[in-house]
């Protein structure tokens, strides 16, 4: 009698094991959510839940490795799981084993990696980038869980494959294996690598939009002298346009996407420009310059030459880190509202807008002005320069 109980034995422990995973899943998924974005609160006070601390021992743990090797045991752990539910015979039990494996280990480690990343020895930014990464894990991990068939049998096709907009089973597992390689990757990149990659990514926004603004002012408004010569009264013009296009939204036959290029599409520079737009779109344009240079100069002669984290300067390296790396972040946006305003031949906030970037960029240059170590550098001789120009481009 006892042996015929045993496979639903196996299968009932399987279902309590799924509930208490995903239920642990969910309470560091909480946590690391928090902590990505920046809640403080969360960030510095909470412990995860069921972990073990000891401060002796915890010290020589590097977060960044521990993190690496929580999420390759993951991703073994996830191909297991993966194979157990699609293949026959269906075990619960083998499952069961992989679960407690996952809760024992490398689940409640990832969190434990976010936790030792103390932002004052690592930066606010690694902090939270690690936190996102294992936070994907975790999340896309629960939802493989999820598909664990509870009914004694493998998942058909249809949950093996995904249909009706469901991932399935397989996809499922290449998504865990995909966050898992990130978090992984991040040990290969280091914090230097990890800043380096962001302010690239920075940069070529930077540069993307330098582009666009370049083949903006090559555009001048043909219409304009045209209408000058007819003596075509401005405001009447733009009532035809505005007239055109509604006479298009009463036609039934128009797209959506037709009405959005009609409203977004910018408007060009008049030949007769009396706001000036051209000469301001010539002075953005150089100090935008020397604004893309001075992400690449930041890259080279002070990132990639930063001291390892966490080291013996560490508080003056991060705390400086820390506060230069919002700027750096916030520029891309701030120049993209200057191209919007650009587009709208908005003098007025035109102005608002390019001395709110470079005065950014001057405070950013000013912020690295010194190396890690010392007093002046070739960096140092290139950012006064720098200001100069940013200043006054001309």
């Amino acid at each position: 009698m006892a042996t015929n109980n045993k496979p639903e034995d196996a299968l009932k422990t399987l279902k309590i094991l799924v509930k208490s995973t995903t239920d642990l899943i969910s309470q560091f998924e909480a946590l690391l959510h928090s902590i990505a974005v920046n809640n403080a609160s969360e960030a510095t006070s909470t412990t995860p839940p069921s972990s073990s601390s000891s401060p002796s021992n915890t010290e020589s743990i590097d977060p960044l490795s521990l993190a690496h090797d929580s999420a390759t045991l993951v991703k073994a752990h996830t191909t297991k799981l993966s194979l157990l539910i699609i293949n026959e015979p269906f075990t619960p039990s083998a499952i069961s084993k992989v679960l407690r494996e996952l809760v024992a280990g490398p689940i409640p480690a990832l969190a434990s990696s976010v936790q030792l990343c103390d932002a004052n020895k690592y930066t606010i930014v690694a902090r939270q980038d690690l936190a996102w990464r294992c936070y994907r894990v975790l999340k896309e991990l629960k939802g493989l869980v999820e598909i664990i068939p509870l009914n004694g049998k493998i998942l058909p096709n249809a949950q093996k494959n995904g249909s009706k907009g469901d991932k399935g089973s397989m996809v499922a597992t290449g998504v865990v294996w995909a966050a898992c390689d990130d978090v992984i990757l991040l040990k290969k990149l280091g914090i230097a690598g990890l800043l380096v990659k962001k302010v690239e990514e920075y940069r070529d926004t930077l540069k993307d939009i330098l582009e666009e603004l370049k083949e903006y002012s090559e555009e001048v408004d043909d219409d304009d002298d045209d209408d000058d010569e007819d003596g075509t009264d401005n405001t009447n013009q733009e009532e035809n346009q505005a007239n055109h296009i509604t006479d298009q939204i009463q036609n039934t036959h128009i797209s959506t996407q037709e009405m959005l290029d009609d409203l977004m599409n910018p408007r060009h520079i008049p030949r007769g420009d009396p706001d000036k737009i051209r000469e301001r779109l010539e002075s953005c344009l150089k100090r935008l310059r020397l604004t893309t240079l001075l992400y690449t100069a930041i890259i080279k002669r002070r990132l990639k030459a930063m001291p390892s984290l966490p080291s013996t300067t560490q508080s003056t390296v991060t705390q400086r880190l820390d506060e230069v790396l919002p700027l750096l972040k916030r520029l891309p946006h701030r120049f993209g509202e200057v191209a919007c305003a650009f587009y709208e031949l908005d003098r007025d906030t035109i102005d608002r807008a390019m001395d709110s970037c470079f005065f950014d960029a001057f405070a950013a240059s000013e912020m690295l002005m010194k190396p890690w170590e010392g007093q002046r550098d070739e960096f140092t001789d290139w950012a006064e320069k720098f200001q100069v120009g940013i200043k006054k481009p001309d």
